[in-house]
């Protein structure tokens, strides 16, 4: 008869499923966190004022308005394209516009016209306390 020979041999524990849960909760906190959105974009200037604060809502559309560029919703537009998104809003939705401070005249006007012609009157400019 033979002895019996054992052959030792290494356990390793199989680290599939553990993998496979730490991806899943990985997913499920990005899915379940909120992000704060980038309202802005654009780097500007603001023009000062000594005006009282006002509260800004959250829900409110930003855009802003460089020399070179405009934005909205922390996009880069051209003035067509933000007609275009602008035709979509209520009448009553709170707009948030951010002007650089050495804009030319001409382009706050144009924007403005936009804004009136789509009967958008609901406008908060905002500037930088002295």
């Amino acid at each position: 008869m033979k002895p019996l020979i054992k052959k030792h041999e290494t356990l390793t524990m199989d680290l599939t499923p553990i993998i496979d849960v730490v991806f899943l909760l990985l997913i499920f906190f990005i899915v379940a966190s909120e992000f704060k959105k980038n309202e802005t974009i654009l780097n500007l200037s603001l023009p000062n004022s000594s005006s009282t604060k006002k509260v800004i809502n959250d829900k409110t559309v930003v855009i802003e308005l460089t020399e070179e560029k405009i934005a909205y919703k922390a996009k880069e537009l051209t003035f067509v394209e933000l007609e275009e998104k602008l035709t979509t809003l209520k009448k009553t939705t709170a707009l948030t516009i951010k002007i650089d401070k050495v804009v030319k005249y001409q382009k706050i006007v144009k924007l403005l016209d936009i804004l009136n012609t789509l009967q958008l009157k609901n406008i908060l400019l905002i500037t930088k306390n002295q």
